[in-house]
This record gives C-alpha cells, structure tokens and sequence, in this order.
C-alpha cells in the first residue's frame, strides 16, 4: 500500500487529485490543507490539518503519517498578489518545500514538487524541460527558487511544471477563462482578450493525470505536464464561444499594454511535452476537448 499526501487538498489541483487517487487501488491517500476540508465526499481517505508555512506542523504530520510520496500543490498562485505580498508569497512557495525537504529526507520520502511557465521570460516558449530560467516577476521568482531547493536537496523528487490550469473546483470558488468568456457573453457583455500571448492551456483532470503518473512511478527530474496545443487567450475565448454557440462578435482582440497588472506576465511560454509522453506516457487532452469536460461538469 502506498501512502501518498497531498498539500493543498481544498484546492482545484488538490481536489482533482484525490478524486483520481481515490479510484487507483493499493493507494491510501492523506490529504492535507489549511482550514476545513472542503472536498465535498469523506469516504476513501484521510484527512489531516496542515499549514505548509509553519516547519513544526510539516515535521510534525509528515514524521507520523510517514509517506512514500509527497505531492506538493498548496502554493500562492495569484501573480499579482505575490507582488505585492512578497512576504507571503515567499512562506508559501518558497519555504513551505524547505521544510518538505527537510522532512522527506527523514524518512525516505520522494517529493513531486508542482511548478509554473511563469519561470521563463516568455522570450523563446514552447519549452523543453531543460531550457533556461528567467523569471520576470516575484512569483516566477519564488517558483524557480523552490525549484532550485528541490533540485539541489539530497531527497528523491520530481518537478511537474505547468501552465495555466482551468477547471471547476467543487465549490465553484475559482473562475477560469472558458467560465469568463461563457458567462460574459451569456450576459452580453463585451469583453477585450489578448491576442499577444501564448500559453498551452492545461486541464486540471490532466495535471493530475500527470502527477500521478510522476507519484506511481517515483519517476525522478523535471516534466512538462501541460495541455497540448499553443493558444493565445483570444483564440481560446472564440473557441469557448463557439462551443457554446454564443455571440463572438462580443469579443474583441486587444494586446497586453492595454491592461495594467501589477506583475510582468512572459509573453510566449507553453511547453513541449515529447518528454512526459515518452518517460510517463502523458497525453493530455486538447483544449476542445477540455472545454467538453467543463460543459459536461457544468451542466452537473
């Protein structure tokens, strides 16, 4: 039986996660996070409070639960928050796997480790799993620094990258751009979408497919886990809208100097995956295909 936690269970990663886990057999998941569990069945798991920001609560459930993996998803995502919460950003992204570390390497415990696109400048994307880091803003920043601990630790471990994830959480506590546009035009408004960056879209159901495969396998070094086809937001929202059959002449292109965010985002990122494919045999779905998933979640 292998004993595999989760941190940040009560988020969109995390909840996907443990559903998944939840059908695999010889598996006993222990899902962690702060605050309530608000995943919204109880059978087929345990649960246990953990704040990933505080080194004796870590050391504490890690050294009694006494997993064989450990996969890391709670971190602070919202980029512009994190510039200007760098504090938080820093307890949260960065020493949060400090103590992770310190803690797997207790007990022999293999550590996946889920990180972002946002650690390239967005010069030169799609990416290879070996390309050059240059973050651009502090969350990118606070990513690649947790990497580098990760890569650097004496544990045995593995890095999923990805890039921007969409899906329904269970409380419905997070939009995503399919949600954005769909309600949008729904409501007849108009809405201004970028056309000047790119990104391979993932599905949360994939990224959890991919950690899992990472997590059964203990495979070992960094994988792209991302969706596969390179879009830019404009393209996704037309073909959001023409999914749903709804009024694309609401959408109109604009490029990102038309918005003023707090944070620099990389202009071209997305990934390559011919690694995680042949390594982990990763396929993930297309954005289409996503968008179907989310409809078939929606209408539940």
């Amino acid at each position: 039986m292998k004993k595999i936690l989760i941190t940040g269970s009560n988020g969109l990663l995390g909840q996907k996660l443990v559903e998944l886990l939840l059908n695999t057999k010889d598996i006993h998941i222990i899902a962690t996070a702060r605050g309530e569990n608000r995943l919204p069945f109880s059978e087929g798991y345990e649960y246990q409070y953990m704040d990933i920001t505080s080194r004796e609560q870590v050391q504490e459930v890690v050294a009694n639960v006494k997993p064989n993996v450990i996969i890391h998803t709670a971190a602070m995502t919202n980029v512009d928050q994190c510039e200007s919460e760098k504090d938080a950003c820093w307890a949260q992204n960065v020493s949060s796997v400090e103590y992770l570390i310190e803690a797997c390497s207790k007990i022999d415990c293999f550590l996946l480790h889920v990180s972002t696109d946002f650690i390239f400048d967005g010069k030169s994307g799609p990416y290879k799993e070996d390309a050059e880091a240059n973050p651009i803003s502090f969350y990118g920043w606070s990513k690649y620094a947790a990497e580098k601990l990760v890569v650097n630790s004496n544990i045995r471990w593995g890095i999923a990258r990805t890039v921007l994830v969409y899906g329904i959480a269970h409380d419905m506590s997070r939009t995503n751009i399919i949600l954005w546009v769909k309600k949008s035009l729904e409501d007849g408004k108009n809405i201004k979408v970028v056309t000047d960056q790119w990104r391979t879209p993932t599905l949360a159901e994939d990224l959890a497919k991919g950690c899992a495969l990472i997590a059964e396998q203990e495979a070992e070094g960094i994988f792209n886990i991302s969706g596969k086809d390179l879009l830019t937001p404009y393209e996704m929202a037309i073909m959001t809208a023409d999914y749903f059959k709804l009024d694309k002449s609401l959408i109109s292109q604009a490029d990102s100097t038309t918005f003023t965010q707090p944070a620099k985002r990389p202009p071209r990122t997305g990934f390559d995956l011919s690694k995680s494919r042949e390594v982990l045999g990763y396929e993930p779905v297309s954005f289409n295909e996503g968008i179907e998933v989310l409809a078939g979640q929606i209408s539940k």
